[in-house]
């Protein structure tokens, strides 16, 4: 965090930091016990259906593209992370910087503006945390009667940082739809079909499979019924047309059960604890980057979660 410093100099900068200190725990111990309330407003019922129902529209069709996105923000993010700056690849890492994260849907988007006006700010316009670091430094500075504080460097430094922090947020929401996906498929899967599908692609080859031995003993020659009873043995193998068709249909199923998801899921989350804990996340992090002045470092890990399964989902599928 940035020194303000006294005209008079009559403040020690160690007082000035110890006031800085002060004033951001006290934000963000503020800000955690908010969390329990938050969350029953908008994951519990029935908060989580008026939360979600916002993904009715054009959010149908931005969950698709962010589902396919993923892949590539998540690799982006690596080689952020594996690429220093001070290398000969340092145009990989601003390339990768430069990737965006997705369309921003209208659910991401009403969850993060509830996050900073309910949660950062308390339901007051403007940044909350700017007036619990003014009252601090004001009491400190108010011990030597001096003027008033000048605090506008407080929101140039806050502003970006939440804002990049809640861009985060809004991807684990992806991230989360993407896991959501996987664990529905391998267990729709299991109890349907008797078989092991650990994603969108596995369930996408046991259906065209299927497919493919209906249609061909639909046009056996000794009739359907035998033919359902040889193909059984022998399966057919489904052409590349019908395989890669029955995928983006069952992609398509999946991505428009993802955008809606959230009505089920958000309440289960918020049940055995996951929303509380990525809260207390973002907010951890968030508080330490405002008190030591670096750029933000929440970056949520359901969306490599989320790659891991779709990878194993390739290898289960023979397609990697």
């Amino acid at each position: 965090m940035p020194i303000v410093t006294s005209p008079e100099q009559h403040v020690s900068e160690v007082e000035i930091e110890q006031a800085i200190r002060s004033g951001i725990e006290r934000y963000f111990d503020d800000c955690r016990a908010r969390i329990p309330a938050f969350i029953d407003r908008h994951f519990h019922y029935p908060g989580a259906i008026a939360t979600n129902r916002m993904a009715l529209g054009w959010d149908m069709l931005r969950a698709p593209a962010n589902l396919l996105w993923a892949p590539i923000y998540a690799l982006a993010c690596l080689v952020r992370v594996l690429v220093p700056k001070r290398t000969g690849l340092k145009w990989l890492h601003h390339a990768a910087d430069r990737v965006p994260a997705g369309f921003t849907t209208r659910v991401q988007q009403h969850i993060s503006d509830l996050i900073q006006v309910e949660l950062l700010n308390n339901g007051q316009k403007g940044p909350l945390l700017e007036s619990y670091l003014v009252e601090a430094l004001e009491a400190a500075y108010a011990r030597h009667t001096l003027g008033p504080v000048d605090h506008q460097k407080f929101s140039k430094l806050i502003e970006p940082l939440v804002a990049d922090a809640l861009g985060q947020y809004r991807v684990s929401r992806t991230a989360s739809a993407d896991i959501t996906n996987s664990i529905s498929c391998t267990v729709l899967g299991a109890f349907a079909f008797q078989k092991f599908t650990p994603g969108g692609i596995g369930l996408g080859v046991v259906l065209a499979s299927m497919l493919a031995k209906t249609l061909a003993a639909r046009d056996f020659i000794l009739g359907e019924t035998i033919g359902g009873w040889y193909y059984s043995f022998f399966p057919p193998e489904p052409s590349l047309a019908t395989t890669a068709s029955v995928m983006v249909a069952v992609m398509a199923a999946l991505a428009a059960f993802a955008a809606l998801s959230g009505v089920i899921f958000d309440p289960v989350q918020a049940a055995v604890g996951l929303h509380r804990r990525r809260l207390n996340k973002l907010l951890d992090h968030l508080q330490r980057d405002v008190t030591l002045s670096t750029q933000s470092s929440f970056r949520p890990k359901d969306q490599f979660v989320a790659r891991i399964l779709d990878t194993f989902d390739m290898i289960k599928s023979g397609l990697s």
